[in-house]
């Protein structure tokens, strides 16, 4: 664990004074000028304090298209594990796929992420137990801007064709998404990407101008913004 002066923060690790310096300069207006990084994690339950993150999947996108080659996708040691919840994301404590520790992890992802405005569906969750994380380590909450594509889906006019909850699997479904790798965290990120994209897609064509505070604004306007 890393030494740090609380709450000077004197002592940061030199990671994340790179992550921070990426912040000098406000982002671009135009949204075909950001760099955006979907991103989902899997988590061993639903309490963001008490469990711990299993898998952290991104992917980038950047005018208007996934940069597979932007990715990360990473795997963390199980020092808690949760037998129940294998079922649903199929991440065994052992296994052969390569794990790496809580800090490592976090210093791959904040090298990854740099200033890039993170997309997430329902990412309240998401950025809690990644800051849970952060804290464990001593480390302050993430920079990052943040876009919750439940939240824009609330934009468009496709919104009140909805008469449930607006899950993953239920936005895939309304905009003719396959589903691959569902409930894992890559495969999830890659899904909400090209959701995220189609969402774009809709709010385009009721304002050609769109740009990031649009997009931050998150009063529903049905696609009139």
């Amino acid at each position: 664990m890393w030494n740090f002066s609380w709450p000077g923060h004197k002592k940061l690790p030199e990671f994340w004074k790179r992550y921070t310096g990426h912040f000098r300069s406000d982002l671009p207006a135009d949204i075909d000028r950001i760099r955006f990084v979907v991103l989902d994690t899997e988590t061993t339950g639903l309490d963001p304090v008490k469990d711990r993150i299993l898998s952290i999947g991104c992917v980038g996108l950047y005018e208007n298209k996934i940069r597979v080659s932007d990715s990360l996708e990473i795997y963390l040691t199980q020092d808690h594990f949760n037998k129940e919840t294998v079922a649903v994301h199929g991440i065994l404590r052992q296994g052969r796929i390569r794990k790496i520790s809580e800090q490592e992890a976090v210093e791959q992802l904040l090298n990854y992420l740099e200033n890039a405005v993170i997309v997430a569906h329902h990412a309240a969750f998401d950025l809690a137990v990644i800051n849970s994380t952060l804290k464990r380590l001593s480390l302050p909450k993430l920079k990052n801007k943040v876009l919750d594509t439940g939240i824009l889906f609330k934009k468009t006019s496709r919104y009140r064709e909805m008469h449930a909850h607006y899950s993953l699997d239920a936005l895939c479904e309304l905009f003719s998404i396959k589903k691959h790798d569902r409930h894992t965290a890559a495969g999830d990120a890659f899904l909400t990407g090209i959701l995220f994209l189609r969402i774009l897609a809709e709010l385009k064509k009721a304002n050609p101008a769109l740009n990031l505070k649009d997009l931050l604004f998150n009063k529903p306007t049905y696609g009139l913004i």
